[in-house]
């Protein structure tokens, strides 16, 4: 029976792992009599990441490993590890100056080398806790799970030492089996070297948990370092309030990874653990759900949880979250400003009910609009960032001036100063609506690696960019950067505003549905 389990969280930007601390909880509730540890390297400096494992393994002797993954693609909107990819991606493959355009190959070139070495850097501290763990514990068993492991586990058992387990999505059920010597044949998991991985095993659905509030008083005597996220007030510690995603997005893997059927974590339980952190002093939340407010049938269990939260007389706290817009109600939205809620990102990708209807997102841009004035009715006063990914399916002059009209309509609403557009161009993931839709188009090989990125051929592909309109938005990002790289969102907005001019918010609101049109009844084939 594996009694000592240890949790070991890869390096990544200092973000509460909220995933480890929620497998580390659950297994005790389970087991209360085994022995567990998290070590978080996101909180060691990185010249002593292997020696530090060391450490810990030589001192805790673990008969279980769980290795935590949360990045491996480097595609951000901007400011991403080892520097800017957008920027140095567009410099190289569109700076018409000779000198832009080797400064962005040399970033290029630096990121790829931070890229690289992060993969050489944690498979190899993979390998090397699993091998100093087996000084102690011959029958040791290994499992690689995460956010990055998820979504690229075809790819990374080459990676990985033989006997390693590979967990798609949630763990919870797999570390049960493990613990009690069960077999994991049936777990969304395969074993490098011994198991293939079964055909589509992401978009097996997870099964459903009865989640009850974290218990952080055994969390902090099994973690050393959580003091590390308590000690300044900017943290926004994580905390769920329900798992799965009911969309079908073109470019989103979430809905796979978690799977379609949305689970509610019980109100009365997210409270309890929300205060358990409160008392700890921390007043920034950040709820890590895919979506806070999936679809308009869970309004009213988002309206449950804030009024508990009002009852509980935590009336200082700020939280924020993803939100799609389009399900909230006055009620609600009196409910947010009340309960502290200080920021919110909605990802409408473009502001054209068009091009939102072909990225099949389910949004209607008309009641989002709504939707905002009504929270800004309700005293909201905070920032809002607008993910906007331009250049996607059938993307055109016509619909990004509607982008453009749409998001002026938000800044009449909140206020410039407070709607920041965060331009985004689709990092292509596999499992993904989009993939497929690369591979029918011959845009992607079938026998691509999506982990490849070093590869020109190939990370050009993935950053989604395509022509006939990729030079064109290179030209207006580049323009941007050396104008104003500070506000590049806005710039960005306001120059092609200033080329492509404006359409009417009417024409962004309105997408009719086109028929096609049926032969004359003369000509009908009769049967």
């Amino acid at each position: 029976m594996a009694n000592r389990v240890l949790y070991v969280r890869l390096p990544c930007n200092p973000i509460f792992p909220i995933g480890v601390v929620y497998l580390a909880d659950h297994l005790h509730k389970v087991f209360p009599d085994i022995e567990q540890q998290i070590f978080d390297l996101g909180t060691i400096p990185p010249l002593d990441f292997g020696a530090a494992l060391d450490r810990c393994i030589d001192k805790f002797q673990p008969n279980m490993l769980v290795f935590s993954w949360r990045d491996i693609q480097i595609y951000a909107p901007v400011g991403g590890r080892g520097g800017n990819p957008l920027q140095n991606a567009f410099e190289f493959n569109y700076a018409r100056n000779p000198l832009v355009k080797l400064r962005g190959a040399m970033g290029g070139l630096r990121m790829v080398s931070t890229y690289l070495n992060e993969l050489w850097q944690n498979t190899g501290l993979i390998k090397r806790g699993f091998k100093r763990a087996k000084r102690y514990q011959p029958e040791a068993k290994l499992v690689v799970g995460g956010g990055a492991v998820s979504v690229f586990y075809e790819q990374v058992a080459s990676m990985l030492p033989k006997g390693a387990i590979v967990s798609v999505g949630e763990g919870e059920l797999l570390l049960e089996k493990l613990v009690r010597q069960e077999s994991i044949a049936q777990e969304r998991c395969y074993i490098v070297g011994e198991t293939e991985p079964r055909e589509r095993l992401i978009h097996e659905w997870p099964n459903p948990i009865e989640k009850s509030a974290c218990n952080y008083s055994y969390i902090e005597k099994i973690w050393p370092d959580f003091q590390y996220y308590l000690q300044e007030n900017d943290f926004y510690i994580g905390v769920q309030t329900k798992r799965g995603c009911p969309h079908n997005c073109c470019y989103c893997v979430y809905t796979v990874v978690e799977g379609k059927q949305v689970r509610i974590n019980p109100a009365d339980e997210v409270v309890k653990e929300m205060r358990q952190l409160y008392d700890r002093g921390i007043r920034n939340f950040w709820f890590t759900d895919a979506q806070f407010i999936p679809a308009r049938r869970f309004i009213d269990d988002a309206i449950d949880l804030l009024k508990k939260i009002v009852a509980s007389g935590m009336d200082d706290i700020h939280w924020a979250a993803y939100i799609r817009a389009d399900n909230l109600n006055p009620e609600l939205c009196d409910l947010m400003v009340q309960t502290g809620m200080n920021y919110f990102e909605i990802g409408i990708t473009s502001g054209s009910q068009e091009l939102v209807r072909k990225m099949r997102m389910g949004y209607n841009l008309r009641t989002v609009l709504q939707n905002c004035r009504d929270l800004k009715a309700a005293g909201f006063n905070d920032l809002v960032s607008v993910n906007y990914s331009f250049n996607v399916i059938d993307e055109r002059p016509d619909t990004i001036r509607q982008t453009i009209a749409y998001h002026r309509a938000l800044e009449e609403i909140f206020g410039r100063d407070k709607v920041e557009p965060a331009i985004f161009f689709i990092g292509l993931q596999p499992h993904t609506h989009l993939e497929t839709y690369a591979l029918e188009n011959n845009i992607l090989k079938e026998d691509y690696n999506p982990l490849a990125i070093h590869l020109p051929w190939v990370a050009n592909k993935l950053l989604w960019n395509p022509e006939p309109l990729g030079s064109f938005f290179g030209d207006i990002c580049l323009q941007a950067f050396r104008q104003n790289p500070n506000d590049f969102g806005r710039e960005v907005m306001d120059i092609l505003e200033e080329q492509l001019g404006i359409a009417p918010l009417e024409e962004a609101l309105s997408a009719p549905v086109k028929s096609t049109p049926k032969p004359p009844a003369s000509k009908a084939l009769v049967h």
